[in-house]
C-alpha cells in the first residue's frame, strides 16, 4: 500500500474511535515506523510501503484505537524540547511540568542547588531530576516508591548523560530520608488527581493506561500532599525552598495547609505562594522555611 492510502485508512480508523487528535496520532505513529520527517512522508506519499512496515504499523494503530497513548506505543515523549524514555510504569510527561521546572530555575535562590541536597520528590520518569541536572550541574536525588519507574530514571539520565548527577531512591514519600533535615530543595509532581476524577472523569488514555498509583491523590486530590505538607519540616533546611506541581482548583486549600501551624508540622514559612501558569490556571505551590 502507498503511504498516503495507508494514512488516509489509519487516520479513518482512529476518527470512528472517537479519538479527537486522529489525523495527528496516525501521522507520528506513522512518521516513527517509516523512520521519516513529516516531510519527508509528504514527500514520499506516493511511494510503497514493505509489508513488514505496514504490518507493524496496523499493530500500532490498533493500540491506539485501544486507546493506549502514542507515547507508550513509541516508548518515548518529548519533554524539555529532549526525548524522554517512557512507559507504563510511568506517567506521560506533561507541559505543566515544564512550567514546574520552568518556576525552579526563575525562582530558586541558587545556593540551594548547592548547600543541601535537591531532591525530585515522585520523580516517574525522572524528567524533573535530568533537566535539573542538565541545567544546574548539580547533583539531583530522584525519589519514588515504583522500582520499575526507577529503571526509566536510570535509562533516561544516561540517555541525557547525567547519570552521574541523578541518584535514584527507592522511597514511599520521605521513608528513606526520616529525620534526616538535608534538603535545600524540593521539587515534586505528587499525585493529586481525586479518585473520583481517576474512576469516572478521565479520558481513558490516562484511567486505563497511566499507573494509578502515580495519579490517585485521595478522595479530594490532597491525601498525598498532605502527607508532604506533614514531613516538610523533618527534611527541609532552614530558607529551604519547595515547588509543587498542583490541580488547577487546589491553589486555595493547599496554600491552606502552609498557614496552618498545625497542617505544616507546628513551622512557619516566609513565603508560600500559588504560581498560574501560561493559561493563568493555579499549577504550582512555592513555599520557604524559615531560617
Amino acid at each position: 500500500m502507498r503511504i498516503d492510502d495507508l494514512l488516509r485508512q489509519a487516520t479513518f480508523e482512529l476518527s470512528k474511535c472517537g479519538i479527537v487528535e486522529h489525523e495527528r496520532d496516525a501521522r507520528i505513529l506513522l512518521e516513527s515506523c517509516l523512520e521519516k520527517t513529516r516531510t519527508e512522508l509528504y514527500l514520499d506519499s506516493d511511494k510503497l510501503v514493505s509489508e513488514e512496515n505496514e504490518q507493524r504499523y496496523y499493530r500500532w494503530i490498533a493500540r491506539r484505537k485501544n486507546r493506549e497513548p502514542v507515547a507508550y506505543i513509541l516508548g518515548e515523549q518529548e519533554f524539555w524540547s529532549l526525548p524522554f524514555f517512557v512507559s507504563p510504569a510511568v506517567l506521560i510527561p506533561r507541559p505543566e511540568t515544564e512550567f514546574l521546572i520552568d518556576r525552579v530555575l526563575q525562582l530558586s535562590d541558587r545556593v540551594n542547588f548547592s548547600k543541601g541536597s535537591v531532591l525530585d520528590l515522585c520523580c516517574g520518569s525522572g524528567v524533573i531530576a535530568t533537566v535539573l541536572a542538565r541545567e544546574s550541574r548539580q547533583i539531583v536525588i530522584a525519589a519514588d516508591i515504583s522500582g520499575a519507574a526507577l529503571t526509566i530514571v536510570r535509562k533516561n539520565s544516561k540517555r541525557h548523560e547525567v547519570e552521574h548527577l541523578v541518584l535514584p531512591v527507592q522511597s514511599n514519600l520521605f521513608s528513606a530520608f526520616a529525620h534526616q533535615k538535608k534538603f535545600s530543595l524540593i521539587i515534586t509532581n505528587p499525585p493529586y488527581v481525586s479518585s473520583f476524577d481517576v474512576n469516572k472523569t478521565l479520558e481513558p488514555e490516562v484511567a486505563e493506561h497511566e499507573p494509578r498509583l502515580a495519579l490517585d491523590g485521595g478522595e479530594n486530590g490532597l491525601e498525598i500532599i498532605r502527607e508532604i505538607v506533614l514531613s516538610l519540616p523533618a527534611v527541609l533546611l532552614p530558607a529551604g525552598q519547595l515547588f509543587m506541581e498542583i490541580g488547577a482548583d487546589q491553589g486555595d486549600a493547599v496554600r491552606k495547609m502552609f498557614h496552618s501551624s498545625k497542617e505544616a508540622g507546628g513551622k512557619n514559612y516566609t513565603e508560600v505562594k500559588v504560581l498560574a501558569d501560561y493559561t493563568g490556571r493555579d499549577r504550582v505551590l512555592y513555599a520557604r522555611i524559615t531560617d
